[in-house]
């Protein structure tokens, strides 16, 4: 275990961790909505999960809808909501007996102590345009596509503490890639997540699965979709992918011309960044498709987020509905300049930082159209790697052999290739996995131990499960075999393709029957 040593300074630097986590969770305050079922229990569970305190929690009545005008949303949301916070001392303000000109409450404001604010499911998704509340704002309205009001509720919370502000155009926000805000900044900024999805019980997961990938620490690859249409986009993506790459994660990265194919591999994406299509699609798209705990799944998209509600509409709902434990986008038209940086939020996810800090780093203005689903509090690389190579059978069998070849990518990266293969085959005794006997057998095939790398795949394949995230993997591994001559091991390899029914059909004719199940 000698090649584990470069990152004992690592574990010693991340230790404190939980010990942040767990003063956040003091100055955590959860809203639900008494309206709409679960909302309220969704409040509950994470509070008991986080240790929040149950003080904390604020349940007030809301429309039931996902979207309200803004006379609904000051009335109902903003206005109610904003007394509780002042009346418990989560904001310091003194009320006037004044109401600016959209009805909203006049407060002399000193700051807040929310470390996070949460909107559950039920809680109102966005703010519809109200023609007859638009002012100018100065340069910000000059051109005709920020000469609105409409935006995500929980981008206009997180001004709570700024009150008057502009609701016309957006914001910026003071927090955008400022590595130590300052006092002043952090007083302006209520950071806001959202624990959301499709049903109640994908919201209520949400904690769960993050907790989980804390405890174990994330476990799979990375997926990065360079398909879009923009130069900067793309280039935000590349870095995307170089980061991950660098820290050590087997990355796959497509650069188009469209989005990942239904063919592509994809198992086990533990952090996918891609663009541009209107609603999920590809190899995400079959309904028993399931990420792993921990996930993080962005797609760059306009209307990434108009609904939360569906499990195949849009991109954010049916991610989550898939298993992804956090997601990001946006409600209306946010412009791709306004919207959250991936390359911003992984830089400082990678640095520690939690979901709710690492989302406010990245995003560039307020009062706009970005939306943040996920448990705030959660830090996806709270735990190092030498932990979980130290403690694999412990972990997700499924999972744990993603771990290995992490460690394998980084003795390769310092050019130890041997240490690397070693780690390999004794990961495979410990924590055998597909991916990782198809990521030993290459350096057995280096090796010139073709026969030994043949029986290692055979084996692994003959053992894992077919599953839409399986699927393609199943196949890399029978045209692996055929190469190799393993007729029969590659006839076992189809057969479990042909007898899945969920295959689908267009899968099945180009896999299935013939060589190499293709």
């Amino acid at each position: 275990m000698g090649w584990l040593r470069p990152w004992i300074a690592l574990a010693a630097l991340l230790a404190a961790s939980g010990a942040r986590g767990e003063a956040a969770a003091q100055r955590v305050v959860i809203v639900a909505n008494s309206a709409v079922p679960g909302s309220e229990e969704i409040a509950r569970h994470y509070a008991r999960a986080r240790g929040v305190p149950e003080a904390n929690v604020i349940v007030l009545e809301m429309p039931d809808t996902e979207t309200v005008g803004w006379k609904a949303f000051i009335a109902k949301i903003w206005n109610p909501l904003e007394a509780e916070l002042v009346r418990r001392g989560w904001i310091d303000a003194v009320a006037m007996d004044l109401y600016d000109p959209i009805g909203r409450r006049v407060y002399v404001t000193a700051g807040h102590h929310i470390a996070a604010l949460i909107t559950c499911r039920g809680v109102p998704l966005r703010v519809e345009n109200d023609p007859a509340l638009y002012r100018e704002v100065g340069v910000l309205t000059r051109h005709a596509e920020f000469r609105t009001n409409q935006g995500a509720v929980d981008s206009e919370l997180s001004l709570l503490a700024q009150p008057g502000y502009p609701i016309n155009a957006s914001v910026p926000n003071p927090l955008f890639g400022q590595d130590t805000p300052g006092f002043t900044a952090l007083a302006q900024v209520v950071k806001v997540s959202r624990l959301d999805g499709p049903t109640v019980e994908d919201a209520l997961h949400l904690v769960d699965r993050a907790m989980q990938a804390e405890r174990d620490g994330l476990l799979g690859r990375a997926y990065v979709d360079i398909a879009g249409p923009v130069p900067a986009g793309n280039k935000w993506l590349e870095s995307v992918a170089a980061s991950l790459a660098a820290a050590g994660f087997d990355t796959s990265v497509s650069r188009g011309p469209s989005t990942l194919a239904a063919r592509a591999r994809i198992d086990a994406p533990a952090l996918y960044f891609g663009w541009y299509a209107p609603d999920l699609n590809g190899p995400f798209a079959p309904a028993g498709f399931r990420s792993p705990p921990g996930a993080i799944a962005l797609h760059i998209h306009s209307f990434s987020a108009h609904t939360l509600r569906s499990p195949s509409e849009a991109w954010c709902g049916p991610l989550l509905a898939r298993g992804a434990t956090a997601t990001l986008g946006n409600v209306y038209e946010p412009y791709l300049e306004l919207t959250h940086r991936p390359d911003l939020l992984v830089q400082a996810l990678l640095r520690g930082h939690s979901l709710v800090d690492a989302a406010f780093y990245s995003l560039p203005v307020l009062s706009w159209q970005s939306v943040l689903v996920g448990d705030p509090l959660y830090r996806p690389f709270a735990r190092p790697l030498d932990d979980q190579l130290g403690r694999l059978g412990e972990l997700p069998p499924s999972l744990a052999g993603y771990a290995v070849v992490r460690a394998m990518l980084r003795l390769e990266a310092a050019g130890q290739p041997a240490a690397a293969l070693q780690a390999g085959l004794a990961g495979m005794r410990e924590a055998p996995n597909l991916p990782l006997a198809l990521f030993t057998a290459r350096g057995l095939d280096a090796a010139g131990r073709g026969d030994e790398a043949l029986d290692l795949v055979e084996h692994a394949s003959a053992g894992a499960p077919s599953a839409p995230d399986t699927w393609s993997l199943l196949h890399e591994a029978s045209v692996y075999l055929e190469t190799g001559g393993r007729t029969d091991a590659v006839r076992a390899v189809s057969r479990k393709l042909a007898e899945d029914p969920a295959l689908p059909e267009a899968l099945r004719a180009a896999w299935v029957g013939g060589s190499g199940g293709r």
